[in-house]
C-alpha cells in the first residue's frame, strides 16, 4: 500500500495525520474526486499536482519528504491538486518559508482555484503579515490582514477554510484572519509563492466548521499585486460549481440556445504534457481528460503550443488546464469541438491557415484570458458557435501587425459572454475584415462596457495598430440590436 493511500485511510478512519497538529476529525473529511489528497510526498513524487511558474520538486527535508519551490525570483509560482468542483472545505498544509527576494514576497496556500490566476489564498508575507486574498484573473483584493510572526526556515501550519462566501485562515492552530467574497464558488487546492522559496508538506482537505473565529484584525496595509493587473472595483458574479459529469454534446448545432449552455465539465482524468502534442488529420478525441504542463502560465508569445493541428484535423472532448503554453495552433483548416480552456495563458488558439482555410470552434468555453482568446494570424474564415467565455480581454482578434496580412472573416453565433471583458472582436478594416454576430448573450455587463466590435487599421510592420472605431457599421462590423441580449 502506498503511503498516500495509507494516509487517506487513516484520515477516513478518524486517525490523526502525523506531523500536523490540530487537524479536523476524520469523520468530516472531504472526499475529492481524484486520489491526490491527502499528500505527504513521502512516496517521493508529486503526481496529480499541476504546476504553473517556479521550479517545483520533491526533496528530502530533515528525514522527511517535502514539495519545494526553489526559484526565488519567480514572480508567481503555483501548484494545484484536487477536485475542481469542490465547494466548501478547509485545506491545511505545513509550510516552511526559506527565503524572500522582494518586499512583495509571500508564501501560502490556496483554495477554490479555477485556474492559475483565479483562487483564494492565505499567505505569510516578507513584511511580517498574514493576509487573506481574493484573486480573480490576476487581480488581487486583500480581504484581511494582521501582523503575525512567522519564522523563515521553520515549519508552520496554515489552514484556509472556504464556506459559501465566508473565508477564514489560521496559523499554527490560531485563527487570525477572516473575510467575505463571492468571486469564486468552487475549485482546487493550491500551494503558492511569490518572490520566495518554500517547502510544503502534509497537505490535507477536510470539512468546514472546525476553525475557531479569529480575533478582530487590523486594517490590512496595501498589498502590491504580484500581477500588474489592478484589483477590480466591484465583485464579479460567483462561478457556479459543476454538479455532474460533463454532458455537452460535441455535435451541438449552431441553433442551440445560450440558456441551455452546459455546465463547465469535470475532467475524466489528467494527462501531463511535456512537449507539444501533434494532432494529425485523423484527429484526436481526448475523452474529456485535462491536459496541462506546457509553459509557465504567463503571457510570453514564445511559448510552445499544447496542441498543433495538421490541416483538416479535429480536436475534440478536451479540457486544457494550466499551464497551457500557447494553447492550440491550427496550421490549416481545423475544428475544435467541445474544447474547454480552464485558464487561458497567452492565447487559447491561434489560426494560421491560408486564404481558403475554414476553422470552426463548436461548443466548449474559455476562462481567465487576460488578453486574447482566439488569435487569427492566417487567412480564411473562423466560425465560433455554442461557446461560452468568462473574464477575458478579447474573444477574437484579427492580427493587427503580422508580417503577412490577410483579409479575415469571423462569424460569432450563439455565444454566452460573462463579464468582465473588453471586446468580442477586433478586426482590420483596411484589409477587408468582417465580423458577423448573432445570438450573443452578455451576462453581468449592466454598464455595457464590453465592446461588441472594434475596428483597427492594421499593418505588416509590427507597429501597434490604431483603433478607428467601434460598433456596427453595416460593412465590417455586422449586427443589429436584436443580435445582442444583456442579462
Amino acid at each position: 500500500m502506498s503511503k498516500k493511500v495509507a494516509m487517506r485511510r487513516r484520515l477516513l478512519l478518524g486517525g490523526a495525520v502525523i506531523g500536523v497538529a490540530g487537524l479536523l476529525a476524520a469523520a468530516g473529511a472531504v472526499a475529492f474526486a481524484d486520489a491526490t489528497l491527502p499528500d505527504d510526498f513521502s512516496d517521493g513524487d508529486a503526481d496529480g499536482w499541476s504546476k504553473s511558474g517556479g521550479a517545483w520538486s520533491v526533496v528530502s527535508d530533515g528525514g522527511n519528504k517535502a514539495y519545494q519551490q526553489s526559484k526565488v525570483a519567480s514572480e508567481l509560482a503555483r501548484a494545484f491538486a484536487g477536485d475542481a468542483d469542490a465547494t466548501d472545505y478547509a485545506v491545511r498544509a505545513r509550510v516552511k518559508p526559506t527565503a524572500y527576494s522582494s518586499a512583495n514576497g509571500f508564501v501560502g496556500i490556496a483554495a477554490r482555484a479555477t485556474g492559475s490566476t483565479s483562487f483564494y489564498r492565505l499567505v505569510v508575507t516578507s513584511r511580517g503579515r498574514v493576509e487573506l486574498h481574493a484573486v480573480k484573473s490576476g487581480a488581487v483584493t486583500v480581504l484581511s490582514g494582521v501582523d503575525v510572526t512567522v519564522t523563515t526556515g521553520a515549519w508552520h501550519t496554515l489552514a484556509l477554510e472556504v464556506s459559501g462566501g465566508v473565508l477564514r485562515g489560521s496559523v499554527d492552530g490560531t485563527a487570525v484572519v477572516s473575510g467575505a467574497s463571492t468571486l469564486l464558488a468552487s475549485g482546487r487546492v493550491g500551494l503558492t509563492t511569490a518572490y520566495a522559496t518554500a517547502a510544503f508538506d502534509d497537505v490535507t482537505v477536510s470539512s468546514v466548521g472546525a476553525l475557531p473565529s479569529p480575533a478582530p484584525t487590523s486594517s490590512p496595509s496595501p498589498m502590491p499585486s504580484a500581477s500588474p493587473t489592478k484589483a477590480p472595483a466591484t465583485s464579479a458574479s460567483p462561478t457556479k460549481a459543476a454538479t455532474s459529469s460533463p454532458t455537452p454534446s460535441p455535435s451541438a448545432s449552431a441553433t442551440t440556445s445560450t440558456a441551455a449552455m452546459p455546465a463547465w465539465p469535470k475532467p475524466a482524468g489528467e494527462k501531463k504534457v511535456v512537449a507539444t502534442v501533434p494532432v494529425p488529420a485523423s484527429g484526436l478525441d481526448g475523452g474529456m481528460k485535462r491536459y496541462y504542463g506546457i509553459g509557465d502560465g504567463g503571457q510570453s508569445e514564445s511559448q510552445d503550443p499544447m496542441f498543433k493541428l495538421a490541416d483538416g484535423a479535429v480536436l475534440q472532448n478536451v479540457i486544457i488546464g494550466a499551464p497551457a503554453g500557447d494553447g492550440v495552433h491550427c496550421a490549416g483548416s481545423c475544428t475544435l469541438k467541445n474544447v474547454w480552456w480552464e485558464d487561458v495563458g497567452e492565447d487559447a488558439a491561434t489560426f494560421k491557415g491560408g486564404a481558403s482555410a475554414r476553422y470552426t470552434v463548436d461548443g466548449g468555453g474559455a476562462r481567465s484570458a487576460s488578453d486574447k482568446v482566439f488569435q487569427h494570424n492566417g487567412g480564411g474564415t473562423l466560425t465560433i458557435r455554442n461557446f461560452q467565455v468568462e473574464n477575458f480581454g478579447k474573444l477574437y482578434r484579427s492580427c493587427g501587425n503580422c508580417s503577412t496580412q490577410h483579409k479575415r472573416t469571423v462569424v460569432i453565433q450563439n455565444v454566452r459572454v460573462t463579464a468582465p471583458g473588453k471586446a468580442l472582436a477586433g478586426i482590420n478594416t483596411n484589409y477587408g475584415d468582417t465580423a458577423t454576430f448573432s445570438g450573443v448573450t452578455i451576462v453581468g455587463d449592466s454598464g455595457r462596457k464590453v465592446s461588441i466590435c472594434d475596428r483597427f487599421t492594421g499593418n505588416s510592420s509590427g507597429a501597434e495598430p490604431p483603433k478607428t472605431g467601434s460598433g456596427a457599421d453595416g460593412t465590417h462590423c455586422r449586427y443589429s440590436a436584436s443580435d445582442i441580449t444583456y442579462k
